[in-house]
């Protein structure tokens, strides 16, 4: 077997280790439903990475896509920002044509507020590759969501996951976001106040978590997770006359 090479991340999925050009993460029962997800994304107009099954271990095995993540890369041009979105939408637009098996099995953290489609469900710079192709990692949080659910948590990581930035530049930058993806007008009006419902769930989670000592949410908690998503639902919240006014502007 090749030289194992461990991989940052994983808060929630467990070790994670690079094979060669694959990764290898623990498989959990929800994973034969997300690997068929994204083979069907994949298969549809989106992009995700291959899925290869289970290794020798008992381990998913999972294509490894080389390049530096979001988060670690300079700030995202506003250009690039409207690349990100209409990635998004691709991928929601792939998911739309996939059914869940019967009896599927899912792994989220975070109830969403309707079924609509199956989403990604962690659309955000952390888990961002900016490589030969730009291609979103870590699929194992996929379950039933909709597209605003899903929208919110991702513009908002991509865009207003600063507080210190001016709001009337993070409206822009948000705007771009929202472009790229090609909202409509319902979607627009809909999406101030979901930005703040999906960081609040976010905190939520990280709180009960934390409260009840769950791992590994709590340790994430203590770790700076906690106040972050705090300053973010206040900016998010205080601000947002500002995102309305941006995404509805002609």
């Amino acid at each position: 077997m090749d030289e194992e090479q461990a991989l940052t991340g994983g808060n929630a999925s467990g070790p994670v280790v690079r094979v060669d050009r694959t990764v290898r993460k623990p498989w959990t029962p929800a994973s034969p439903f997300v690997h068929a997800f994204m083979r069907h994304v994949r298969a549809n107009g989106g992009d995700a990475p291959q899925t290869y099954g289970v290794d020798e271990g008992g381990r998913q095995s999972v294509e490894y896509i080389d390049g530096p993540l979001a988060i670690e890369a300079p700030v995202l041009t506003r250009e690039a920002l409207r690349r990100v979105g209409a990635m998004v939408r691709a991928i929601h637009d792939a998911s739309e044509g996939f059914t869940p098996p019967v009896g599927a099995r899912w792994d989220t953290a975070i109830p969403a507020p309707g079924a609509d489609l199956v989403c990604h469900n962690d659309l955000a710079p952390w888990n961002l590759v900016l490589g030969e192709r730009w291609v979103f990692i870590d699929w194992d949080a996929a379950a039933p969501s909709t597209r605003l659910w899903d929208l919110a948590y991702a513009a908002q990581t991509f865009t207003l996951g600063s507080v210190g930035t001016p709001p009337d530049a993070a409206a822009a930058d948000l705007r771009a976001f929202v472009d790229g993806y090609g909202a409509d007008a319902d979607l627009r009006q809909r999406l101030p106040l979901a930005l703040e419902e999906r960081a609040a769930a976010m905190l939520a989670l990280l709180t009960a978590a934390h409260t009840a000592g769950r791992e590994r949410w709590s340790s994430m908690f203590r770790d700076g997770h906690g106040s972050h998503w705090t300053a973010v639902v206040d900016y998010v919240g205080a601000n947002r006359m500002y995102w309305r006014q941006s995404l509805n502007t002609p």
